[in-house]
C-alpha cells in the first residue's frame, strides 16, 4: 500500500473500538449539518454535485460495460434520468475475482486503513450523499443527511471497529515448546494468516441504502474481502456515489479498484440472482422483504448470508404518568418518514378495560383518541409535517394505505395527502391510525408504511403474551412499553427477552423507538425471524474471514 491509511486513523479506530466495548454516546462524525463542521459552502457544493449528476452519465468506469440503466424517480416528483453503467453479473464476479488475488495478500492493516479512508472520504461528502438520498428515498432532507451520512458512517466504522477487534486477537507468529520429560523439549514456529472469505454481495434496499447497506460493506471490506455492492432500483445513486469514492480510495492506496465494484440493473431482471447464487460469492447482506430474504436463506447455500428482513414492531401501554409525552412520541414515530423504517411501530396493544394515568383512570376509547388527536396536531401544519413525514418511496406503500383503509376497520385518523411547499408533486401523507381487535389476522402481518393499529385487548397480561408470541411468529426490530409498576416492566422485559426483540421503555422525550445509535445500540438481535444478525456485534464480522495456519519444527 503506497499510503499507510492505517497509522492515519489509528487514533479513530481505538476510539470506536473502546466506544463499542463502553456502549455510550460516541461520534466522530457531526451529525449536523452545520458549516463549523462542514465548512461554509458544503451544503451549496453538496447541492451542485448532486445536480451535475441529473439527466447524465454518472461517472464511473468499469470494464466490461454491457449498456446503461436508468429510471430513478424522486419520490418529490422529478425524474433523474442519471445513467449508470450495466455490467453483467458474470463480468463482475470475474473482475472480482481478479481484485481479491492482490487485495487478499495486503492483510489486515491495509484492509482496515482503506476502509477508514473510505469513512473519512464519504463524511466529507455528506450533504451530496444527502440529497441522492432525499430524492431517491422520499426522506425528508435532515433525516436524509443524518441517517445517510453521518448515521450511516457511524455504523460502518462500528463494524470496521469489530472487524479489527476480531482480527487483531490473532498473532502472526507464536513460538510453542512442549516438555518432553528427559528429552528435548519439542519445538515448533507457528505462523497464523488472516483470510478472507472471497467475493461479498451487499444487496441495497430502497430506503436506507446507506444506513442498512454500510455494515456489511465495511465489515466484508475490513476482513479482506472483495464487495460487489448491487443498489436496489430505485435507490442507485447514494451507493453509486459510495462505489464511486471507495474506487478512488483504492487507487489511490495501490489497489485495484475493482475490489469494490456497482452492480446497477433494471427492476426485475435476474441481476441480484445471478450474483448470490454465483459459487464464487461468500457472503451476502441483504435487506428487504421476507420473501426475498427468505430465498437467499434458503438458496444462496455458498454464501454466509446476513438478513433484515421484515416484522411487526409492537408497543404495549399499561400505564403512564403524563399521557400527552407518551402520545406526542407515540404520533412522531407513527410519523416519522411515514412509517418507512424497518423499526416503525405497527401495533399498539391497549386493555379495553383502559389504563391508569396520573390524572386518573383513561378508556380504552379515550386513549385510541389522544393517539390520533396526537397525530393530527402533529401533521396539522403541512409545511412542518413534510419534513417529518418525507414522501411516500414507492406505489406499493401507497397500495397498502389503499388496502388498510379497505379493511372495514373504525378509522380513527385517515391517511391524506400533504402539500409540499417546496416541491409540490411530493408523494407526501399523513399516517393512517385503525382501531383493531388482539384476534383480528390484520394485525399479524406487516403493514410497512404510514399505518398503525391500536388494538384492544383483555389485559396488559394478554398484550404482553400477545406481543411475545407475534415476535417469535412473525418477527420484530422493535418493542416499546408504557408502565409505572416496577414488576409489569420486569414482566415485558422477561417476555422480550425470551422472544429476542429489543425494548424501550417509557421513551416520551427526544428518543424514539425508530432510533438506533451506533456503538451503543444493537440494531436487530438475530433471535427472531425479523433479522438472522445484529448491526454490530461480533458474529456479524467474525464469519467473514478465516485463519490459516503454517507450522514447523523451530
Amino acid at each position: 500500500m503506497s499510503v499507510d491509511y492505517f497509522n492515519a486513523h489509528q487514533e479513530v479506530l481505538e476510539k470506536a473500538v473502546a466506544a463499542a466495548a463502553d456502549r455510550g454516546y460516541w461520534s466522530p462524525f457531526s451529525e449536523s449539518p452545520s458549516p463549523r463542521a462542514y465548512g461554509e459552502s458544503a451544503n451549496e457544493l453538496g447541492l451542485a454535485a448532486f445536480e451535475a449528476y441529473k439527466g447524465k452519465d454518472f461517472p464511473l468506469e468499469q470494464d466490461g460495460e454491457a449498456g446503461k440503466v436508468s429510471g430513478e424517480v424522486s419520490p418529490f416528483g422529478p425524474e433523474l434520468g442519471i445513467r449508470y453503467p450495466q455490467v453483467p453479473a458474470d463480468t463482475l464476479i470475474l473482475q472480482s475475482q481478479a481484485a481479491l488475488e492482490n487485495w487478499r495478500e495486503a492483510g489486515p492493516r491495509a484492509w482496515v486503513g482503506v476502509a477508514l479512508e473510505i469513512l473519512q472520504r464519504l463524511n466529507r461528502h455528506s450533504f451530496e450523499i444527502a440529497y441522492a438520498v432525499q430524492h431517491t428515498t422520499g426522506q425528508g432532507f435532515m433525516m436524509a443527511f443524518q441517517a445517510g451520512g453521518p448515521h450511516a458512517q457511524d455504523r460502518g466504522l462500528e463494524a470496521v471497529a469489530y472487524a479489527w477487534q476480531e482480527m487483531s486477537r490473532i498473532p502472526d507468529q507464536a513460538g510453542w515448546e512442549k516438555p518432553q520429560g528427559k528429552h528435548d523439549p519439542i519445538k515448533m514456529q507457528k505462523r497464523f494468516t488472516v483470510v478472507p472469505r472471497g467475493i461479498g454481495l451487499v444487496i441495497g434496499c430502497s430506503t436506507f441504502p446507506t444506513w442498512n447497506g454500510y455494515p456489511g460493506l465495511f465489515a466484508s471490506l475490513a476482513t479482506g474481502n472483495t464487495v460487489i455492492v448491487k443498489p436496489h432500483p430505485g435507490a442507485i445513486l447514494p451507493l453509486a456515489i459510495t462505489v464511486k469514492i471507495a474506487r478512488e480510495v483504492l487507487a489511490d492506496a495501490g489497489f485495484d479498484p475493482n475490489v469494490v465494484l456497482l452492480a446497477a440493473h433494471a427492476p426485475g431482471d435476474d441481476t441480484a440472482q445471478s450474483l448470490a447464487l454465483n459459487p464464487a460469492v461468500k457472503l451476502i447482506d441483504f435487506t428487504g422483504s421476507s420473501a426475498n430474504g427468505n430465498w437467499l436463506e434458503d438458496n444462496a447455500r455458498q454464501a454466509q448470508v446476513y438478513t433484515e428482513k421484515a416484522g411487526v414492531n409492537q408497543v404495549i401501554i399499561d400505564s403512564v404518568d403524563d399521557f400527552k409525552s407518551v402520545a406526542r412520541n407515540l404520533a412522531f414515530s407513527f410519523s416519522l418518514y411515514s412509517g418507512q423504517m424497518c423499526t416503525a411501530p405497527q401495533n399498539v396493544y391497549v386493555p379495553r378495560d383502559g389504563i391508569k394515568t396520573a390524572e386518573g383512570h383513561m378508556s380504552f376509547d379515550e386513549v385510541a383518541q389522544g393517539l390520533a388527536q396526537a397525530v393530527e396536531k402533529l401533521v396539522s401544519d403541512p409545511a412542518r409535517a413534510v419534513e417529518i413525514t418525507g414522501a411516500i418511496q414507492n406505489a406499493g406503500v401507497a397500495q397498502r394505505i389503499e388496502e388498510a383503509r379497505g379493511l372495514g376497520l373504525t378509522v380513527l385518523c385517515d391517511s391524506r395527502k400533504l402539500e409540499h411547499p417546496q416541491f409540490p408533486e411530493a408523494n407526501a401523507v399523513t399516517p393512517l391510525l385503525l382501531k383493531a381487535e388482539a384476534g383480528s389476522a390484520e394485525i399479524q402481518r406487516e403493514w410497512f408504511g404510514p399505518i398503525a393499529f391500536v388494538v384492544a385487548t383483555d389485559s396488559t397480561a394478554h398484550s404482553i403474551e400477545l406481543a411475545r408470541q407475534t415476535v417469535i411468529q412473525h418477527g420484530a426490530l422493535s418493542l416499546s412499553a408504557y408502565t409505572t409498576d416496577t414488576a409489569v416492566a420486569q414482566k415485558i422485559q422477561k417476555a422480550a427477552e425470551r422472544a429476542g426483540v429489543s425494548v424501550s421503555l417509557n421513551l416520551t422525550g427526544g428518543v424514539f423507538v425508530n432510533q438506533t445509535a451506533a456503538f451503543s445500540d444493537f440494531h436487530g438481535t438475530g433471535a427472531n425471524p425479523a433479522a438472522n444478525a445484529a448491526l454490530s456485534d461480533s458474529a456479524f464480522v467474525a464469519n467473514r474471514f478465516r485463519v490459516v495456519q503454517t507450522r514447523w519444527h523451530a
